[in-house]
Order: structure tokens, then C-alpha cells, then sequence
């Protein structure tokens, strides 16, 4: 978009974006400051616990702390470089004048919410002013302070933003657009007193919805869904959104989720990913279809560590894409395996919707651990059938070169001799053990997953240095910076949706939705049925994270009563979500893997199908049989 500002705009343009910049260090350094500080403190209490068996009471309570300033200044870092979560489908069909409009338009809803929150977070802070934490006794109010900091700071950002990018035709006419729907929404307040219930459908399904829709990231549509319901239709003071914000971002198994990203960036700078691939590539390199097998196996190592799907595609496909197609594959057909491969890693601990699921609805999160396994697994297996009968049906190199030259001799890649896979195992074993680490302590319960996401950085940054000799010093403060932006992105999430999901818990939503499901015909499995299509709609319209933060609390305690166990609801969900995330035309995962794998979208959708279509027969298999979720808990 080129903005069409008058001569004397430039200069104006230009002193926003030298503010912007200022904006980047202002928020960049200190919130990697605050991860490396995250990392320490927790690093500290693992030592002190394990090594000297002397617990320190207070990392709790100061990392918490630094967790929620770290969740703030990494939203305002993920608004600047634009990676928080969105949906970008629609936009992208407009014309560049109309998707300027729309950028400019939600970019404005976005500032709407910050200046309705700043003041709430404020008030929220000190409210908090005269309480301390029980043994460093410092004032809760430092907390609550970094929500109003972090508002503030977003909301310069998004002012930068809007006036570096938008035209003062846009600005003003979004403005004045704006300012009617508040006037009207004032003005109108009567009249949802009177509505009752069905205000859920005005500001919960078609003002959500319409936000999701034009791109406004998904944690600024939750937050604006419930503070304009909050503010029009009742009448509780705003700061609760604060106070909700606060308490769903600071949970100490959220601690896991910064960690974890760091260490998903760490095992891609180390070489430890391309260790795992090596050596699979020596186990199965040589047989027709083999490398379409080393992708499936190398997902199902790597998912789940780095807390992006991005991250785990780019550390897998690049070195492994390449090989295949001068092998002869198909470019449709590989992106459309990365697609479903990732889809069916969803349920591989130490995925973050597994954390963040234990997090809200108070499932033990080792044994989430310990059924995501064979789910994946058998979404593994399911694929496999499909890469058989596609490579047998797809010519290999060697034929494609004896049918137009046939004197010409040439082989697949030979078989690896026994002391080659013996030398690459023995190079992959320090990689191989890492995922294999994590989940034994975790599921065994020797250690929180916070605690063991603190090992694994330490492991990593040791096997990278001395071991690999592949540690790039230079790529560490980059490393960084992207971790505080997708977790502030996270947390950011996680906290609107559980301002949301409290609006709508008040609301009396969730008791008809308890009613309405226990009513469901076919008992247990007519409610299975019903949740698996609910979460591949949300996975694909709201992505794992929101949607389980949003609906996990309201919907586990229907499963219990239902006779579910919750590992099995769990999986089972999860699943149906990764399904969904993956699926076109909406899940944001299969663009994703299309510009990962650099093919068309529309040449990819013809393909996916299939594998799509594995993975649902999976899904009800494993919805069918609980034992795959619940037999390694038991």
C-alpha cells in the first residue's frame, strides 16, 4: 500500500517511524532482558531443587512477575513486526484500495481497544497497590503495572503504525466511522438492556466475528468483543478485564511457553534438527518414498518444542524438499504432506496447546503428555498408507530416466551400509535424546514442564557448543527477540480469552451450553461427535491456543458428566483442531506450509484432500477408542 500524504506529510511520516524505532529498542532489549532473567531465575530453582535439595520458595513468585512484563513488551513487539495471531483470507481476495481500507480499519479497532483498556489496567493496578507476594513481599501492583505499560506502548504502536501506512483520507474516514459505532453503541445501551441474551450473539458471534474476519488480530478481537459488551450491556467496571488479563497471562505453567520457543530456535541453530533428519535419512533415504517418510518422522520428533508450526516446518522441509523433488515428487504433493504432517503432530508433547490445556482446565499436564503419543502415532501410521500408494503410483527418477534414455543408468540414493547408519545414530544421539528427555521427565513426573524446558535450553546450548560446534553467537539476540514475540502473542491470547471467557461464563452462556450438550442424542458419542466438529471449525477459525482457552473450561466438565476421561476429550480435541488449523480454505496452517514448501495455495488444495482425509479417518479412530489417549496414562 502506498499512502498518497500531501508534501508536508513525509516529514510528519517520517518522525513517526524514527518514534517507531525507538519504540523497537524501548521494548526489544528489555523484554529479551526479562527472557534471559526468566531464564536464570528458573534455571537457579531447577539447581537449587535438584542439585542441593533445597527448594527456593521465591522463583514462583518473581518469575511469575517477570512472565507477565515479558507477555506485555512481547505483544507491543509482535504489533510492531505484525505476527500476532490473524485470520488473513478474506483480506487477501481485495484489491489493494479496498485491503488498505481494511488495514486501516483494523488497525483503528485495534487502537478503540487499547484506549478503552489503558484506564481499566490502571485502575486495576491499584486496586493491587497494598498486596504483596507472601515470601519477597513485593507489591502486586509492579504486576498489574504491566498491563497498563504494555497497553500504552501497544497503542503508540499502533498510532505509528496507522499514520506510516494509511492515507489521512483512511485515517479520517475509519475515525469518523468509528466514533458513529461508539455514539450509536452509547446511545443504544437501552436497548441491549432489554435484548438480555441475545447481546451474546451481537458483540460474541457478529462483532468477534466480523473482527476476525477483516484481520484484526485475534486477541485484539476477543478483547474488544468483551469490553464492549462489558461496558454496553452490564454494568461491571471494566478493570475486571484487567484483573482476568492478569490472572490467565501469570499462571506459572504459562512459564513453559517463552522457554520452549527458545529452545525450538536453539535446536535449529545448533544443527541438532539436521542431526535427526541425517539420521533418518540414512534409515530410509533409499527406499521409493522414503524421504516423504524421513518428513513424517522428523515432525513427529521436532513438534511441539520450538511452539510454532512455522518453526518446525522451516526446520524440517527446506533440507528435505529439495531431495524429493529431484527424486521426482511433486511440489503439490510434499507441501500437502508438510501440511497433514503437522496436523497430525498437534497431540506431541511438549506441544503448548497441551500446556496451555492443562493450564485452564486443570488436567494434569503429564498425563496430557503421556496421551498425546499414540494419537499422533496413529495419525502417523495413516499417513504412511497415503505416501505408500502415492509413491507407488508416482514414477521415480530412474524410471523417468530409462524411459527417455535408456542407456542411461540411474539409481535412487543407495542403501546406507550399516556403518553409516552406526555413525550418523551415533552423531543424532545427542538430538535424539533431547525430546526423548523432555517428555520421560515430564511424563514420569521427576519434573514440571517449566523445569524441564529449563533443562533442555541448557542441553541444547551445551550440545550445540561443544559437541555440534555449531552455536552462532550472532544468531542468538535475533533468536531471542523472536521468542518474546511469539510469546507475547501467546499470552496475549490466552489472557483476552480469559477476559472473554469470563464474560461469557457470567453471561449464563455456559450453563445452557452444559444443557444443551448433556441433551445431545447418542449420549457420549453424540457429545464426541458434536466437539469434534466444533474444534475443526474453531482450529481452523481461531487456531488451537484461543479456541481451547475460550471453550476448554466449559467444555471438560460436560465431558466428565458425560462419562469422557478427560486425557481422551483432550486428544481427541487437540486432534480435531490440528485438523482444522490445516484445512483450506480458512486454516492459516496450510498457507503457512504453502509458503514454507514456495507453491500456490490453488495448486495445493487438490492434493491435501487425501491427507486430510487420512487424518479424519484417525480422528475417529481415535475418538473411537480411548485407550489409544488413556493407555499410556493408566
Amino acid at each position: 500500500m502506498t499512502p498518497s500524504h500531501s508534501a508536508s506529510e513525509p516529514a510528519v511520516s517520517a518522525r513517526y517511524a524514527k518514534l517507531d524505532a525507538a519504540l523497537g529498542w524501548l521494548t526489544e532489549l528489555p523484554a529479551v532482558v526479562l527472557l534471559v532473567a526468566e531464564i536464570v531465575i528458573l534455571l537457579a530453582g531447577v539447581i537449587a531443587r535438584y542439585g542441593f535439595d533445597a527448594p527456593l520458595t521465591w522463583t514462583d513468585e518473581l518469575s511469575t512477575l517477570v512472565l507477565i512484563w515479558l507477555a506485555m513488551l512481547g505483544a507491543v513487539v509482535a504489533l510492531r513486526r505484525g505476527t500476532h495471531m490473524r485470520l488473513t483470507l478474506f483480506a487477501s481476495l481485495l484489491q489493494p484500495t479496498a485491503l488498505a481500507w481494511l488495514q486501516t480499519l483494523a488497525s483503528g479497532i485495534v487502537i478503540v481497544f487499547l484506549l478503552m483498556f489503558i484506564g481499566p489496567a490502571y485502575q486495576h493496578c491499584m486496586t493491587q497497590l497494598m498486596v504483596t507476594t507472601p515470601d519477597l513481599e513485593i507489591s502486586y501492583a509492579f504486576q498489574g503495572a504491566a498491563l497498563a505499560v504494555g497497553a500504552a506502548l501497544m497503542l503508540i504502536s499502533a498510532v505509528c503504525d496507522v499514520w506510516r501506512h494509511a492515507t489521512v483520507r483512511q485515517v479520517l474516514g475509519v475515525a469518523v466511522l468509528l466514533l458513529l459505532v461508539a455514539l450509536g453503541g452509547w446511545l443504544l445501551k437501552p436497548v441491549f438492556a432489554g435484548l438480555g441474551q441475545y447481546n451474546l450473539l451481537i458483540f460474541f458471534v457478529v462483532l468477534l466475528g466480523f473482527c476476525v474476519a477483516i484481520g484484526v488480530p485475534i486477541a485484539f478481537s476477543f478483547g474488544i468483543a468483551t469490553i464492549a459488551y462489558l461496558a454496553l450491556c452490564t454494568g461491571k467496571p471494566l478493570s475486571i478485564v484487567a484483573g482476568r488479563m492478569d490472572e490467565g497471562m501469570s499462571s506459572l505453567i504459562l512459564l513453559a511457553v517463552p522457554l520452549f520457543v527458545f529452545l525450538g530456535g536453539l535446536i535449529e541453530m545448533t544443527g541438532m534438527a539436521r542431526a535427526m533428519i541425517n539420521f533418518l535419512l540414512s534409515l530410509l533415504g533409499h527406499v521409493r518414498g522414503g524421504l516423504e517418510y524421513v518428513l513424517l518422522g522428523s515432525i513427529y520428533l521436532v513438534s511441539g518444542i520450538s511452539g510454532s508450526k512455522a518453526a518446525d516446518m522451516a526446520a524440517v522441509a527446506p533440507a528435505l524438499m529439495k531431495e524429493m523433488r529431484e527424486r521426482g515428487a511433486r511440489d503439490a504433493d510434499l507441501v500437502a504432506l508438510l501440511s497433514a504432517s503437522c496436523a497430525m503432530s498437534e497431540t506431541i508433547p511438549p506441544s503448548l496447546v497441551l500446556i496451555t490445556m492443562g493450564s485452564v482446565t486443570g488436567v494434569s499436564i503429564a498425563a496430557l503428555f503421556k496421551g498425546g503419543l499414540l494419537p499422533a502415532l496413529v495419525g502417523m501410521v495413516a499417513l504412511s498408507v497415503v505416501v505408500f500408494f502415492q509413491t507407488r503410483s508416482t514414477p521415480s527418477v530412474q524410471e523417468k530416466t530409462e524411459k527417455q534414455r535408456p542407456e542411461t543408468r540411474q539409481t535412487e540414493k543407495p542403501r546406507a551400509s550399516r556403518a553409516e547408519i552406526a555413525r550418523s545414530f551415533v552423531i543424532a544421539l545427542p538430538a535424539l535424546a533431547l525430546p526423548f528427555l523432555i517428555r520421560t521427565l515430564v511424563v514420569e513426573g521427576v519434573a514440571t514442564a517449566t523445569e524441564v524446558s529449563t533443562i533442555g535450553i541448557v542441553y541444547a546450548m551445551l550440545v550445540g557448543l561443544f559437541i555440534y560446534r555449531r552455536f552462532d553467537w550472532r544468531r542468538v539476540y535475533p533468536i531471542l527477540v523472536d521468542t518474546v514475540a511469539l510469546s507475547g502473542a501467546i499470552l496475549l491470547i490466552v489472557g483476552c480469552a480469559t477476559a472473554m471467557a469470563l464474560a461469557l461464563t457470567q453471561s449464563g452462556l455456559s450453563i445452557r451450553l452444559v444443557q444443551a450438550m448433556t441433551s445431545i442424542p447418542g449420549g457420549k458419542w453424540g457429545f464426541m461427535a458434536v466437539s469434534v466438529l466444533a474444534f475443526i471449525v474453531l482450529g481452523s477459525l481461531l487456531e488451537g491456543i484461543p479456541a481451547i482457552v475460550l471453550f476448554g473450561p466449559m467444555l471438560f466438565p460436560v465431558a466428565r458428566i458425560a462419562g469422557i476421561d478427560e486425557v481422551h476429550y483432550g486428544m481427541v480435541i487437540v486432534f480435531a483442531m490440528g485438523l482444522g488449523l490445516f484445512a483450506p480454505p480458512f486454516g492459516v496452517g496450510f498457507y503457512t506450509a504453502c509458503a514454507i514448501g514456495r507453491t500456490a495455495p490453488e495448486r495445493v488444495i487438490g492434493r491435501v484432500w487425501l491427507h486430510l482425509g487420512a487424518l479424519l479417518v484417525a480422528l475417529i479412530v481415535i475418538a473411537a477408542v480411548p485407550w489409544l489417549s488413556t493407555g499410556l496414562v493408566n
